[in-house]
């Protein structure tokens, strides 16, 4: 279907239908996101391989994830999303089993290169765009809900991965993620024909945050004001990936074993998903650059509780609020841009700010392994995160004050 839904659907029945669907998309396509990371002991004792070439695979595909998320959205907004979403379930499919065949960590990397670069952008930033379309008065939870399904992956498919490792392999465990991920997401692409509503421009009713002046957001030039956004996405992400990314692999430095570590994962990410629901209620009423600046100073705070506490149950407890901490921050993103910025320039600047929140986590991923094999330890990278979040913070609190100095 090439002509926009009704206007008069905003809101609607239809308008929560579609977002079940598409929080059922976003848990299988991004599946891949999170086991790699759980897979990444296993991978790294059997080719043999240091820590940061065992990261790599996850840093491509993070790369090729959000240079994904820049086409699959402009094809999204030309074909619609149904045809980008068949072809990303395809992509899920053979990535997940050629990555069960492959005989090098290079083979390995291009396949979760492919669904990154495919497969996952297709049921990220796309979504998120056409969510926050099919929403007024409720923008800010729908799009958190749309955004939750990014940690449900999370804390759903690790913990059974885990299992398929420990029982069949990670090979075959792999080659059955691409069977069930491709197939569902087939399944389920077949009910998002229908294009989004036409752009309304009024804002929702708790953004009390909205630009008066969207052809000059925050008072600066769009480009300056994207720029700034996208580098606050970039800091932010660099210092989330340290726990997610790394989490098993400590827990197993530690003595815990990759099933803890797993849990924890499962756990961290599982908060996480109350944390973006939560924000997203927060975000209708106090908008979304204050809700950004919340939960960069939260995430701070909870990255700095893994210095002190390395015990089993304080790991348990310091993982469980980091994913309460930290959320919120990326679906803050797709709010700030339909508050400030023209919205009929929204699918563009959402992806390319979700761009810059998987760089930052392909950066930071690689980073902390590399920082690890020259150390010896994760402590450096956890203040290499800290740094990083610092960075966001400032950010964040200097575009606050740009829009406190507007509104007065």
């Amino acid at each position: 279907m090439n002509t926009a839904a009704d206007p008069s659907l905003i809101d609607s029945r239809t308008a929560a239908w579609r977002l079940l669907t598409t929080l059922g998309l976003v848990v299988l396509g991004n599946s891949s996101m999170y086991v790699v990371s759980v897979v990444l002991p296993a991978v790294q004792a059997e080719f043999g391989i240091g820590r940061a070439d065992a990261s790599l695979p996850y840093t491509l595909m993070m790369i090729c994830l959000g240079l994904g998320g820049l086409w699959t959205g402009k094809m999204a907004d030309k074909h619609g999303l149904m045809p980008v979403l068949l072809l990303g379930a395809a992509a899920v499919c053979a990535g997940f089993v050629g990555a069960g065949m492959a005989d090098s960590i290079w083979l390995f990397g291009l396949a979760h290169g492919l669904m990154g670069l495919i497969g996952s952008a297709a049921t990220f930033a796309p979504l998120m765009a056409d969510t926050a379309l099919w929403w007024n008065r409720r923008r800010g939870i729908a799009v958190a809900i749309c955004a939750s399904g990014n940690y449900i992956a999370g804390s759903f498919w690790p913990p059974l991965v885990q299992y398929g490792i420990e029982t069949i392999g990670w090979r075959q465990t792999y080659t059955w993620l691409g069977v069930v991920c491709g197939l569902g997401m087939a399944l389920l692409a077949m009910r998002m024909r229908q294009r989004p509503p036409l752009v309304q421009t009024t804002p929702a009713p708790g953004a009390q945050m909205a630009a008066t002046d969207r052809s000059r957001p925050f008072g600066i030039s769009p480009a300056r004001a994207q720029s700034l956004l996208f580098l606050a996405g970039v800091a932010c992400c660099v210092a989330m990936s340290m726990p997610q990314v790394h989490i098993v692999a400590y827990c197993t430095d530690l003595g815990f074993g990759a099933a803890r570590g797993a849990e924890m994962l499962s756990l961290m990410l599982a908060s996480g998903i109350i944390s973006r629901l939560v924000s997203g209620l927060i975000c209708d009423r106090i908008g979304g650059i204050r809700t950004l600046l919340l939960g960069s100073a939260l995430q701070g705070i909870a990255l700095l509780m893994f210095l002190p506490f390395d015990g089993l149950v304080p790991l348990y407890i310091v993982s469980a609020m980091f994913g309460l901490f930290q959320g919120g921050i990326v679906p803050s993103y797709a709010i700030i841009i339909r508050e400030h910025f023209a919205p009929q320039e929204a699918g563009a600047r959402v992806g390319s700010v979700i761009m810059a929140t998987l760089l930052g986590m392909a950066l930071g991923g690689w980073m902390s392994g590399w920082i690890f094999d020259i150390t010896g330890s994760y402590k450096a990278a956890f203040w290499n995160g800290i740094a990083w979040n610092l960075l966001n913070l400032s950010i964040a609190s200097w575009l606050f004050w740009r829009v406190r100095r507007q509104n007065a």
